[in-house]
C-alpha cells in the first residue's frame, strides 16, 4: 500500500486536475459544444482528451522525479524515490506507461492516425521529457519549455475540432507565459532569497491578466469573464507579494502552489470569454477538488 501511495504521490494529483481544466478550456475555445448535440458519441472524444492529458501530465512529473533523484536525495529526501518507497526503475516504468496511455488516448480522438490530437500528444510528451532531463535548471529554456507543455495542452483541448487549432493557436502563448512565471518563482523554493525572479513573475502575471481581460472584451463576453479573472488575480498575487516581502522557501512554495492551482480559474475565464458559462462553471468545480488533493499530496 505504501508503494502504491508512493506511485500516486509521484503523479502530483492536484496538478493533474489543472491539466484537465486546460483541456476543457481548449474545448470551450473550439466551440465544440456550441455546434454539437451532446450524447455518448460526442462525449467520447472529450473523455479521451481528458485521459490523454492526465496520462501525459502525470507521466511528465513522474520523470521529473526520476531525473532529479540524486538532487532530491539531498534537498527533498522525503520524496518517494530518495526515501526508498519507490525504486527508480519502477518509477521509470510507471512514467513510461502513463505517457503511452496519454498518447494512445489522443490517437483515438479522431479516426485519422496522424490527426492533430495525436501529434500534439507526442509533442507534449517530448517537451516534458526534454524539460525534465535537460532544460529544468536553465534560466530561460527551463521556464519556456515547461510553459510550452501547458500551451500545447491547451491546443490539445482545441484539437477536438482541428480547425480551431489553426484559428486560435496563438492563445497557447498565454499559458506559456503564465507557467514560465510560476517556474521562475519556483527557482527559489528550496533556498529562497531571489527577489529578481519574483519581480519578473509579477510582470508576467500582470501581462497574463491583461491579455485575458483584453480577449474577453474582444469576444464581447467580458461581463462573466471579469469575475473569474478577478478571482484568478486575487488567488495568485497575494501569495507572490508576501514572498517578495519575505523571500523565504516556505512562502515561495505557497506562491508556487497558488499559481499552479489558479490555472483552473484562468481556464474557466477562457471558457467564459468564449461565451460558454456552463463549461466555465464545470471548470470552477475542479478548483475545490484540486485544493483538497493539494492538502493530501505535494504540488511541487
Amino acid at each position: 500500500m505504501k508503494r502504491v501511495m508512493g506511485l500516486l504521490r509521484l503523479t502530483r494529483p492536484a496538478n493533474v486536475i489543472t491539466a484537465v481544466s486546460d483541456i476543457l478550456a481548449g474545448i470551450a475555445i473550439s466551440g465544440y459544444f456550441l455546434n454539437t448535440h451532446v450524447d455518448e458519441y460526442t462525449l467520447k472524444p472529450v473523455a479521451l482528451l481528458i485521459i490523454s492529458t492526465m496520462g501525459l501530465y502525470a507521466g511528465g512529473v513522474v520523470f521529473n522525479d526520476v531525473f532529479d533523484a540524486a538532487l532530491d536525495a539531498v534537498e527533498r529526501p522525503e520524496r518517494p524515490i530518495p526515501s526508498g518507497i519507490v525504486s527508480k526503475a519502477l518509477a521509470t516504468a510507471w512514467g513510461t506507461l502513463l505517457l503511452v496511455i496519454g498518447i494512445i488516448a489522443a490517437i483515438n480522438v479522431h479516426a485519422e492516425m496522424y490527426a492533430v490530437s495525436a501529434a500534439l500528444s507526442i509533442a507534449i510528451a517530448v517537451c516534458a521529457l526534454v524539460y525534465d532531463k535537460w532544460c529544468k535548471h536553465h534560466f530561460i529554456a527551463g521556464p519556456f519549455t515547461m510553459g510550452l507543455c501547458r500551451g500545447l495542452n491547451l491546443l490539445l483541448g482545441m484539437s477536438i475540432i482541428t480547425s480551431a487549432v489553426q484559428a486560435y493557436w496563438f492563445l497557447a502563448f498565454v499559458p506559456v507565459t503564465y507557467i514560465a512565471a510560476i517556474t521562475t518563482v519556483s527557482r527559489g523554493e528550496v533556498h529562497g532569497n531571489n527577489k529578481t525572479n519574483l519581480y519578473l513573475a509579477v510582470c508576467l502575471y500582470v501581462l497574463v491578466i491583461a491579455t485575458l481581460l483584453t480577449f474577453s472584451i474582444v469576444q464581447h463576453h467580458w461581463q462573466t469573464a471579469i469575475f473569474l479573472i478577478a478571482g484568478f488575480g486575487l488567488m495568485i498575487m497575494p501569495p507572490l507579494l508576501k514572498a517578495i516581502k519575505q523571500p523565504s522557501g516556505p512562502l515561495i512554495g505557497k506562491a508556487v502552489k497558488a499559481g499552479v492551482i489558479a490555472l483552473i480559474l484562468m481556464n474557466a475565464a477562457w471558457a467564459a470569454a468564449f461565451g460558454q458559462f456552463y463549461l466555465a462553471c464545470i471548470i470552477v468545480l475542479l478548483l475545490p477538488v484540486s485544493i483538497l488533493l493539494a492538502k493530501l499530496f505535494a504540488v511541487t
